[in-house]
């Protein structure tokens, strides 16, 4: 109960804050529902603190994580015109349960990416299919018997002495992993599969080594934005806007001399990206993160978006000095502030 009561009264000085709310299971299988906090504290750092992780045995719909979150805020102190915007995953029952609770929703980057990437696999049956022979590689390489042969044959071939890795269904970066490290061994991979009768139709053919490629070349270079993107210690939502641009103008643009199914893969993954930040509330959000940063300013936006973003930023401005006024004790009248309305620049 102390622990609570310090951390309350140290979150119910910010005067915004947003979140995160995630349902996980443990390694047992049990249901939970955790609650974390992010704000600027008096000393102008950013923190985060999981206020709270809950046993959530009941049904996983809209309508009761919507009223489980509802009641966490206040038991806290907090009041949700406070809250800026809560990050959630994709799921439908997230989603309907910021729409009930009519709080701002941001999606997480990284498990939309994650979802943007299955979908760019999912229907081209070559990628299914490799995907499935890099499993049965690593399966194989699991038991005993292969293990003991793997360092002779890399040794043999002068490859490094690593490990095949097993992909996790939940991480599309472990998935690349695995690829990858099939590609660093395959030599090794098919001189010891290929010695065997009951195994040598498991070695990757040069199609399958091709279509590796084709993955790697396309997806490779988004896993450092999935690591920046997830980040606690730093602001992160200003960077999705130039990120974005980044990835259509040049690390998923097709480029010359590059195998059709890489482009393909670069190309869905971009189209899906965009349209799921196209919503109209997420992108005020994200324009006004951008905006006010000051590498970025209006680099990201329309000359029509820059001067509707800078009057709200100045109201909002505005509504902070006000606030801060009135919290210090300085009681002074609105209409003895200086007026911004007319002149709004004057806070940029």
């Amino acid at each position: 109960m102390e622990c609570k009561n310090r951390v309350a009264n140290e979150i119910n000085k910010t005067i915004f804050f947003s979140t995160n709310a995630d349902l996980w299971s443990s390694r047992t299988t049990e249901p939970y529902i955790s609650l974390t906090i992010h704000y600027i504290d008096d000393n102008w750092k950013q923190q985060s603190k999981c206020l709270q992780t809950s046993y959530f045995p009941d049904v996983h719909t809209g309508e009761i994580i919507a009223a489980v979150l509802r009641e966490a805020l206040p038991s806290w102190g907090l009041e949700d015109s406070r809250q800026v915007c809560m990050t959630t995953d994709s799921g439908a029952n997230m989603v309907k349960t910021l729409a009930l609770n009519r709080w701002t929703r941001l999606g997480c980057f990284g498990h939309r990416l994650h979802i943007a990437i299955e979908r760019s696999v999912q229907n081209e049956p070559r990628l299914s299919r490799d995907t499935g022979v890099c499993k049965r590689v690593v399966s194989t390489f699991s038991y005993s018997f292969k293990k003991q042969k793997a360092p002779s044959a890399q040794d043999k071939l002068n490859l490094p002495l690593h490990k095949l890795i097993m992909e996790s269904p939940t991480s599309w970066g472990s998935r690349l992993q695995m690829m990858e490290r099939v590609l660093e061994q395959e030599k090794a991979i098919t001189h010891v599969l290929s010695a065997d009768k009951k195994t040598r139709h498991l070695a990757p053919n040069y199609q399958d080594i091709d279509v590796f490629e084709c993955i790697m070349a396309a997806l490779k270079p988004l896993q450092e934005f999935t690591d920046a993107l997830s980040g606690e210690a730093y602001v992160s939502v200003l960077y999705l806007k130039p990120v974005l641009h980044l990835f259509k103008t040049e690390v998923l643009k097709s480029n010359e001399g590059e195998a059709q199914l890489t482009r393909d893969i670069k190309m869905r993954v971009v189209d899906y990206l965009f349209d799921k930040y196209t919503n109209p509330e997420t992108d005020e959000l994200l324009t006004m993160a951008t905006f006010l940063d000051p590498r970025f300013k209006n680099t990201y936006m329309t000359t029509e978006k820059l001067v509707e973003v800078k009057v709200r930023a100045a109201s909002e401005a505005e509504a902070l000095l006000v606030g801060n006024t009135a919290v210090e004790g300085d009681y002074r009248e609105r209409d003895k502030l200086p007026l911004l309305q007319n002149q709004p620049w004057k806070l940029l």
